[in-house]
């Protein structure tokens, strides 16, 4: 594998990250470009992307919350990030296809989670597909069930990682 670098996402990086997260996810479930740049400028702390030789690879973010879940209406209004929130969510993970089955979804993951607990976070929230309910346990996240979110008329599943202190 190239040398991959993480790092926090600049608005420089919008066209490419607009374009993986489109090649990533079903139009009905993908953040548009104008949600992206305004996720962007709104938590760029919470916005990390994996570069390899000037291309974006992969990307992960989200915004703080005090909330447990993540509710469908925090990928749309960037107004309920709270800098000073709990936990950490995560909207999307993405993986440009010519990246995958390398481990970088799993470098990513763990950069943000150190992230968030080095933040003084109680942890990470994020909502998945029954299929990947096992990829996140590998990094300590444990299933709270079916989400209340029909995010992309999709069926979601509510995943918490809590840090013990």
């Amino acid at each position: 594998m190239k040398e991959i670098q993480i790092r926090q996402a600049v608005i420089e990086d919008l066209e490419q990250v607009a374009e993986v997260e489109a090649r990533c996810f079903p139009a009905a479930e993908a953040a548009d470009e104008k949600s992206l740049k305004e996720r962007l400028e709104a938590f760029p702390g919470s916005f990390l992307v994996a570069e390899c030789e000037g291309r974006i690879a992969g990307f992960i973010n989200g915004a703080a919350t005090n909330e447990r879940t993540i509710a469908d209406e925090m990928f749309e209004d960037v107004s309920l990030h709270d800098p000073r929130g709990a936990y950490q969510s995560i909207f999307g993970l993405d993986v440009d296809e010519d990246f995958r089955h390398q481990g970088l979804a799993g470098r990513l993951m763990k950069a943000l989670i150190e992230k968030a607990e080095s933040e003084g976070r109680k942890g990470l929230i994020l909502t998945c597909k029954e299929h990947l309910i096992g990829f996140y346990e590998q990094f300590g996240y444990c299933s709270m069930g079916v989400s209340k979110s029909v995010h992309g008329g999709a069926v979601w599943y509510d995943m918490i990682l809590e840090f013990s202190r």
